[in-house]
């Protein structure tokens, strides 16, 4: 009988969350955060949310300002054994406007088994990719 592997599936559990997210379930979406999780979006100027609750309450005003709102997982890799990268693409039409905003974006995850401990989002995905690899050679060093 095959060993069963005891590392978590974070693609699946980033996909749920995401899954989550498009259909405004907030702590479905926050569920893959550790209690003290970071949800840092400060390279994008808009902040930086520490913990479960203030990750709540960003993606509650974040969703709330739009009529409709989707999203979908284009790439996701693990770099390295705490190390992930999840490039989403996400739009959506703002309330009381007739048109659409789209972000592309690069969330570089840091995990602890099957929690997220630290989520930084990058525009540009090549310097999320950068970032990651930097992390995954900082953690080997020590």
């Amino acid at each position: 009988m095959p060993e069963m592997s005891t590392t978590p599936d974070r693609h699946e559990l980033v996909r749920r969350s995401l899954e989550a997210a498009g259909l405004g379930d907030v702590e479905g979406a926050i569920g893959v955060y550790t209690p003290d999780g970071v949800w840092d979006m400060s390279l994008l100027g808009v902040g930086t949310f520490v913990g479960q609750s203030a990750i709540r309450g960003f993606f509650e005003d974040w969703w709330g300002a739009y009529e409709s709102f989707a999203n979908e997982l284009r790439e996701f890799v693990e770099i390295g054994p705490e190390i992930t990268l999840a490039v989403v693409e996400q739009w959506g039409r703002p309330r009381g406007s007739s048109g659409e905003v789209r972000l592309l974006y690069a969330a570089v995850g840091v995990w602890e088994d099957a929690e997220v401990v630290h989520a930084t989002l990058y525009t540009d995905i090549d310097e999320a990719r950068v970032a990651a690899a930097r992390l995954v050679e900082q953690r080997a060093d020590g």
